[in-house]
């Protein structure tokens, strides 16, 4: 039976990686050394089957877990829903999935507006997606191409409400209010009581049925949808009120009366409908987070049989399976090599910032690509994708939570409570000798006053300029519920490649003879790796000519020859060794490109001095190209990844206030300048994905987390951790899983983050404060018949646009930003700086 690594639940090596003092069996030494570091002296206490939860917490042990009649070969999928606003939508659209033949789970989340979906292979997501349907509710494929309308149908439904409630309103303000308030009748244009006040009623009523049934639709829906789901939400309250003067009104108006209160109905919908919308702005990108996660899963792949090869879903390859891989093309599933060689670029699930070679024996991720080369993988023993792991990891990272804002929360007690605060107010004063009417009036007022508009607003209106503000800053906030449950961080992580550095490789040096350079050109144009790619544009910056043009490719994809042009040499024979490097005849000489391991597969010299340089410019981290010709090494290429040049001064703020950590799939060498800088407190290198995400796990024991992070492998961590903010320049699956986005090419705009940030989470408060005074101030004012339900509607619109109000005031001044000044809520100065020396893990050691 396999082993599993005892930090990330992966398939061990044999032997597995073991040390002396650390309890376990692990996958790599990037999770041996995490589990040293994090766990010292009690690394034992890491629980396989706690480490398989917290990996991969949707991946069931056994069927029961599944569901009674889940079959093994059942398939997950993602389903884009539009239409959902809140907890109970969630638990509305899985309830329509429930014993559903061939569906197996459904797992909802509003924030993403996604539903994952388990189901049996022949049920087809689209065919599920017709479930969903109805009631307001838009469900589509996460990859289908058509794009969510359902923003253009609130903006028409605000429009269409704010022009019609704009005339009730004024109706009311001309004729009916001075009514109400004993204004003799000859001073209007006409009598309301008269014919034409009656046409005057019956236009207002029509204007007050549009607001109500047309813009208030996402209400009247939420409210039906929590009384199916069970759960009591803001929308029953709302719509309650609403729909209670609106009925209340249209009795009294067919009963001859002018007294009506359809101002409440459009004021109370209006109000709700425009904070909704300010919220549903914020996620209107959310709904196609795996759009291109989907887009890089490998759906079929060639495998080997008696009569050659055939093409199979990946989903139909079992253990041992042979797999074809050609140079270009992403291997589908997790495996060993069991047949040919070739250069696998390993980025986007471990990290490793340049390709490596693999050969027979050899394991390879599913998820990887093949840079050059070919090989047949035998599939492993689940046929897994790495891939696919974290995508289900980052799912699950991303809904674990919750996306509930405040409202939402306290609304399983607050609304229930109102209802009953509602009837009992309006018996009471029953029971005193006020009149049917005078006792409705009272219940009706207590619902319109505790109206929680200002609630509603509180959170989206201060994350809408908590948004604005980031992005005048250069960042894109994507999640709102980032300014609800941040926290002043304990720990920043950085990723190293791509993050602090620039993700480029760059040519550093040339040494040799001087034909080095035109000769490495040369032959790296016909190789597929960042080095060759660096070296061929150093030489183009230098000056050095480079065949440009070349004869057709063969089979394995290698041009056979290349005629010289613009003075550069003329190239033919070329040949490619896929993770060593490239040979051919150069100028009428056979010269090699590569690894000194190609040089001694051939018997060429390699003089001392240039090996020696070679070694030492691996030990830094960097990658060497021995360059020769004619039988013998004639020089070094040296080409690495630079460090970002902001990112000392940026690591020396933010370690004034948190502790800093570099994360990286690389080796020590390569990490070596990041352990030495005093500002960073640890550095881990090999690092793998799955580790990454229980390293941020272990590391939230000391406080909150935030990880920035830019390419796909960093996806989970960025999701696992309490804040994740990835650059713009990194890939779509890092973007998507992080709650910030820097578009700036800065590291000091990371720096403000948290200022906004902070600034945005003291704003909700403030709101939330003034939110919970007004509610204590007027349900009792209103229960105890001091208000009549037209003050109500006042009061609650004024409530929030005091809300509103202080949601548009500037959150924070340019002066200040990004000088690594921390501040605690209550504004005194952030006091972990004081004790940082006592808490500091020694740079370097095992980790670095």
């Amino acid at each position: 039976m396999t082993d599993h690594c005892t930090l990330c639940d992966l398939p061990t090596p044999d032997p597995p990686v073991t040390a002396d003092g650390v309890d376990g069996r692990f996958c790599c030494q990037g999770c041996l050394v995490v589990a040293r570091t994090l766990d010292d002296p009690a690394a034992a206490d890491v629980d396989p089957e706690e480490a398989r939860t917290a990996l991969a917490p949707d991946a069931p042990d056994s069927d029961e877990d599944r569901g009674e009649d889940a079959p093994d070969d059942g398939v997950d999928s993602y389903l884009a829903v539009d239409g959902m606003h809140c907890a109970t939508c969630e638990a509305f659209v899985e309830s329509r999935l429930d014993n559903e033949p061939g569906v197996y789970g459904a797992d909802a989340s509003y924030a993403s507006g996604l539903v994952k979906i388990s189901h049996r292979p022949d049920r087809p997501p689209t065919e599920i997606a017709e479930l969903i349907d109805g009631l307001g509710y838009r469900a589509h494929e996460v990859s289908a191409e058509t794009e969510p309308d359902d923003d253009d149908g609130d903006v028409g439904r605000l429009l269409v409400g704010g022009f019609f409630g704009m005339m009730t309103m004024l109706w009311y303000v001309l004729f009916l209010y001075p009514t109400y308030l004993g204004v003799d009748a000859s001073l209007l244009l006409f009598d309301v009581s008269s014919p034409a006040g009656t046409y005057l009623v019956a236009n207002v009523w029509v204007m007050a049925t549009i607001v109500l049934v047309y813009t208030g639709f996402p209400i009247l829906r939420g409210a039906y949808v929590s009384l199916r789901a069970g759960q009591p939400n803001m929308d029953l309250l709302v719509a309650t009120a609403a729909t209670t003067a609106y009925v209340y009104s249209t009795v009294l108006g067919l009963l001859g009366r002018t007294h009506l209160y359809f101002d409440i109905t459009v004021v109370v919908v209006l109000a709700v409908s425009i904070g909704g919308y300010y919220e549903s702005r914020l996620r209107e990108a959310a709904a196609d987070s795996l759009r291109d996660l989907s887009e890089r899963r490998v759906s079929e792949a060639r495998i080997r049989s008696a009569d050659g090869t055939e093409t199979v879903p990946v989903d139909a390859i079992g253990e041992g399976d042979e797999v074809v891989v050609r140079a270009g093309e992403s291997v589908p599933v997790d495996g060993t090599v069991v047949e040919g060689t070739g250069a696998v670029d390993e980025s986007l699930v471990t990290g490793e910032s340049r390709p490596v070679r693999r050969e027979p024996g050899d394991a390879v991720v599913g998820g990887s690509r093949l840079r050059d080369g070919g090989v047949v993988v035998a599939a492993d023993a689940e046929a897994t994708r790495t891939l696919d792991r974290l995508v289900d990891l980052q799912w699950e990272l991303r809904t674990r939570s919750g996306a509930q804002r405040l409202a939402d929360r306290i609304a399983r007690v607050f609304v229930p409570l109102i209802f009953a605060l509602a009837a009992v107010a309006g018996g009471a004063h029953l029971l005193v000798g006020a009149t049917p009417t005078a006792a409705l009036l009272t219940a009706l007022t207590v619902l319109v006053v505790s109206c929680p508009c200002a609630l509603g607003l509180a959170t989206p209106m201060a994350v809408a300029g908590g948004v604005r503000e980031a992005l005048s800053h250069g960042i894109v906030v994507r999640s709102g519920e980032l300014f609800e449950r941040a926290t002043d961080a304990d720990v920043v992580a950085f990723d190293k490649t791509g993050t602090l550095t620039t993700g480029r490789m760059a040519v550093r040096t040339v040494e040799g003879a001087d034909e080095t350079l035109a000769v490495a050109a040369a032959l790296e144009r016909f190789a597929d790796h960042p080095v060759a790619d660096a070296v061929v544009a150093r030489a183009a910056a230098d000056g050095v000519a480079v065949p440009t043009d070349t004869d057709d490719t063969g089979d394995a994809g290698a041009p056979t020859a290349a005629p010289a042009t613009d003075g550069g040499l003329a190239v033919t024979d070329v040949e490619t060794h896929p993770g060593q490097g490239v040979s051919g005849t150069v100028g009428g000489r056979r010269a090699l490109v590569g690894s000194a391991d190609l040089f001694t597969d051939r018997d060429w010299t390699v003089p001392d001095r240039l090996r020696a340089r070679a070694t030492e410019a691996r030990d830094a981290g960097v990658v060497p190209a021995l360059v020769g010709w004619d039988g013998a090494a004639r020089g070094v290429v040296v080409a690495g990844d630079d460090p970002r040049p902001e990112w000392e001064p940026v690591v020396d703020r933010l370690s004034e206030h948190h502790r800093v950590v570099v994360v990286t799939g690389d080796g020590e060498a390569a990490a070596a300048r990041f352990a030495a800088h005093a500002g960073v407190d640890e550095v881990f290198t090999r690092v793998r994905p799955e580790a990454k995400v229980a390293l941020v796990d272990r590391l939230r024991t000391d406080g909150t987390v935030v990880f920035v992070g830019d390419g796909s492998n960093d996806a989970p961590a960025l999701a696992a951790a309490d804040l994740g903010i990835a650059l713009e320049s990194g890939t779509p699956l890092a973007v998507d899983a992080a709650d910030a986005v820097v578009t700036t090419d800065d590291l000091h705009t990371v720096e403000t983050v948290f200022d906004v940030t902070r600034a945005t989470r003291t704003r909700i408060r403030e709101n939330l404060a003034w939110a919970f005074l007004y509610n204590v101030v007027a349900i009792p004012l209103a229960a105890l018949g001091l208000l009549n339900p037209l003050f109500a509607a006042v009061a609650m619109a004024t409530s929030s646009v005091l809300v509103v109000l202080n949601s548009r005031r500037r959150l924070i001044d340019d002066e200040g930003l990004g000088r690594g000044t921390d501040t605690a809520d209550d504004g005194t100065a952030d006091s972990r700086s004081g004790d940082r020396d006592a808490t500091r893990l020694p740079s370097g050691g095992d980790a670095a």
